[in-house]
C-alpha cells in the first residue's frame, strides 16, 4: 500500500516534476520559490486533513453508529412494552 504523502512532499514532487517538464535541472530561484507559494496556497485552501485524522474520524463515527443502533432497538423494545401495557 502507498503511503499517503504530506502537503510538503506532494508540493516537493510538483517541483520536481516542473523542473523535468522545464527539462532544466535546476529552476530558477524566482520561479521555483513562486511555484511553491502557488502550491502551498492551492493545498491551504484545500479542506483536506491527515490520514491519521481521516481514520480516527472513522472510527469515532463508527461507534457513533453502533451506540445509536443500540439505542433504537433500546427504544423499540421500550415502546413495544408501553404498548403492551397500553392494551393490558
Amino acid at each position: 500500500m502507498e503511503q499517503r504523502k504530506s502537503p510538503n512532499e506532494m508540493i516537493e514532487q510538483a517541483l520536481l516534476q516542473a523542473r523535468s517538464f522545464l527539462r532544466a535541472p535546476s529552476v530558477p530561484t524566482e520561479v521555483e520559490e513562486k511555484l511553491r507559494g502557488v502550491l502551498q496556497s492551492a493545498f491551504s485552501r484545500m479542506d483536506v486533513v491527515s490520514r491519521e485524522e481521516f481514520d480516527t474520524q472513522s472510527a469515532i463515527l463508527a461507534r457513533s453508529r453502533s451506540k445509536i443502533e443500540a439505542l433504537e432497538k433500546e427504544l423499540e423494545t421500550i415502546r413495544e412494552q408501553i404498548s403492551q401495557l397500553e392494551k393490558s
